[in-house]
């Protein structure tokens, strides 16, 4: 690809040739319906007479218009360089998935504005991961306290994503991750252990699996029943990962008798046929299916299996991820079911669905979650590396996923970045692979003319490298101002690493502070990245107290994190619905406490 001078794209086009010389920006515009192009593809000619605009359907139009507008705002003198791409997708389609079951519900503004994110980066199909946050006619118990989606939020959601192209499709969880389901004594009996389970020595869990039997499956079927009517989509996502409990309690014997992997696909199929049946295209997780993947072979011919993993590939050390995770921790997710050895790359995840001859979708990650701030620089390399496995075994989807673990606390703004970044790989990673995202940040999403807060967003992105710890799906910063949270967290913080990065985020607050976005949410963008960045500097300055060095004194700590909770606050409620936030903020409380 060669690009034309001064030229900001994004996505980068697969093709790009320069051919000399100008247009006025005023030449008309010619578009024409092409079947020789591939789909969602176009070619956009930039002549001194005119600009012609081939297109292969209708997103292609969109996209080759979008592409046109990009040009024809880097142009100030009122002239168009005369150029010729030719553009199409990598994976045909190119999905976001966002978390909205770990406190954060978005309003209809924030979900405009991911929409807008979305069309942006060429994302063609989106799903909200819902567990208790769709308001189920019988089961207000569930979603009293959570400001839930509502049918007419869906519906009108469904219409303003089919008007960019994107397709929504339900999401909805329904055989692990059941626990704000379980813990109301209504569903408790619908547990797999209802007095829940031993995590591990000392840590005891509520339950979060419902049992595998027909009542269950029946249950579950008639959610959907409610579910599914509010979407245009002909595609459903059930989910059925992390079944941490499975034959711990009411179906210990079954699972003893047949193994855990039979077990499971024969609860699977109980949820999937049916909804097969009704001319759905089923989605489900990989995780535990990769452990026995010849059990695949009894689900629908159609069924899409998400392949998920959030780290980058270990280049020198496979094991370097998990280095200072406790044994006893390492132990009990093995017996969960957790292979840690399936996340040192794509390729070690995949790898048994490939030799079982199965296909799939690659699913990675924006590492936003359990960050505050993100961590920018593990997202990019997880996200190129799902891309090239994804095409080297010519898989058809690749879905970006924003989860909200521990309170979601990370602002949407953080995700902004991989979100495009990763739309913008999987329509071409060879022409996008090193895509400058600050710049394409500034210019396009965030519109700061002086270039400073993509720049601030890439440096506090990488802030989790830099406290002398290892950790893995996480930051330390995030664990330290959320005392009350345990994670994959190694080695002693090193007061040498962090008196440094306590600097680097005081200058990214000032930096942001120093920004000009023109975006209609630039003020609240400034906010909560200010918000996150000072909770993120809470945290290094408790894990340099740990460490020995000087940091500020009890009661300083307390009124920065009082003053830090109360912005957390303001800037929630401006994005998220407020159903949740309580229990979010809780994490920051409980440190809070910790101060007398």
């Amino acid at each position: 690809m060669s690009t034309a001078p001064d030229l900001l794209l994004v996505p980068r086009p697969q093709r790009l040739r320069s051919t000399g010389g100008h247009a006025s920006v005023d030449v008309p515009l010619r578009t024409a319906q092409t079947d020789g192009l591939r789909a969602e593809g176009f070619r956009l000619t930039i002549e001194p007479d005119g600009v012609t605009l081939e297109h292969r359907d209708d997103n292609g139009r969109r996209y080759g218009l979008a592409c046109l507008d990009q040009i024809t705002a880097q142009s100030p003198d009122q002239r168009l360089p005369c150029l010729v791409i030719e553009d199409w997708p990598d994976f045909p389609v190119r999905g976001f998935m966002l978390d909205i079951s770990r406190d954060r519900v978005p309003t209809r503004a924030t979900l405009e504005r991911l929409v807008a994110v979305m069309t942006l980066a060429r994302v063609n199909l989106f799903q909200l991961y819902t567990e208790h946050t769709f308001a189920y006619r019988d089961h207000e118990v569930v979603w009293r306290d959570a400001s839930p989606m509502t049918p007419d939020d869906i519906r009108w959601l469904d219409a303003h994503c089919h008007t960019h192209g994107i397709e929504l499709v339900p999401n909805q969880n329904c055989f692990g991750h059941m626990d704000r389901w379980l813990k109301h004594d209504r569903y408790r009996d619908r547990a797999e252990a209802p007095d829940g389970f031993e995590f591990m020595a000392g840590m005891h869990r509520a339950p979060t699996v419902l049992q595998p039997t027909p009542e269950n499956a029946d249950f579950a079927l008639a959610l959907f029943d409610e579910l599914l009517p509010n979407f245009s989509s002909r595609q459903v996502a059930v989910n059925c990962d992390e079944t941490f409990e499975l034959g711990l309690g009411a179906s210990r014997a079954d699972v003893e008798r047949r193994g855990r992997e039979a077990v499971y696909v024969e609860h699977l199929l109980r949820i999937a046929e049916p909804l097969h049946r009704q001319g759905y295209r089923v989605h489900m997780w990989a995780d535990v299916l990769r452990r026995d993947p010849s059990l695949a072979k009894q689900l629908p011919d159609d069924i899409v299996l998400g392949a998920w993993s959030y780290e980058a590939p270990s280049k020198r050390d496979p094991e370097a991820h998990w280095a200072g995770m406790a044994p006893q921790l390492r132990a009990a997710l093995d017996r969960l079911g957790i292979d840690l050895s399936a996340h040192r790359s794509f390729a070690d995840n995949v790898a048994p669905l490939v030799d079982a001859g199965l296909s799939f979708w690659v699913v990675p990650g924006t590492s936003s979650w359990l960050s505050l701030v993100g961590r920018v620089d593990n997202a990019v390399d997880n996200l190129v590396d799902a891309a090239a496995t994804g095409l080297e075994h010519d898989c058809g989807g690749y879905v970006v996923t924003d989860w909200g673990d521990g309170g979601h606390m990370q602002p949407p703004s953080v995700s902004f970045g991989p979100l495009l970044f990763g739309g913008a790989v999987s329509w071409s990673l060879a022409a996008n692979r090193d895509l400058d995202l600050p710049a394409v940040l500034d210019r396009f999403v965030f519109g700061d003319g002086s270039g400073r807060l993509g720049g601030a967003l890439d440096s506090i992105g990488r802030a989790w490298r830099k406290t002398g710890q290892r950790s893995s799906n996480s930051s330390p910063l995030y664990y330290a101002v959320a005392s009350d949270m345990a994670g994959m967290v190694g080695r002693e913080p090193v007061a040498a690493e962090l008196v440094p990065l306590v600097d680097e985020l005081d200058a990214a607050m000032a930096t942001i502070e120093a920004s000009h976005p023109t975006s209609t949410d630039a003020d609240l963008v400034r906010h909560e990245l200010a918000t996150a960045t000072r909770l993120a500097r809470h945290g290094a300055y408790r894990l340099l107290r740990q460490a020995g060095g000087s940091a500020p004194d009890t009661a300083a700590l307390r009124t920065d994190l009082a003053e830090g909770i109360q912005a957390q606050r303001e800037a929630w409620l401006a994005r998220a619905r407020p159903g949740g936030l309580e229990d979010s903020l809780a994490h920051l409380e409980h440190t809070l406490a910790e101060y007398g």
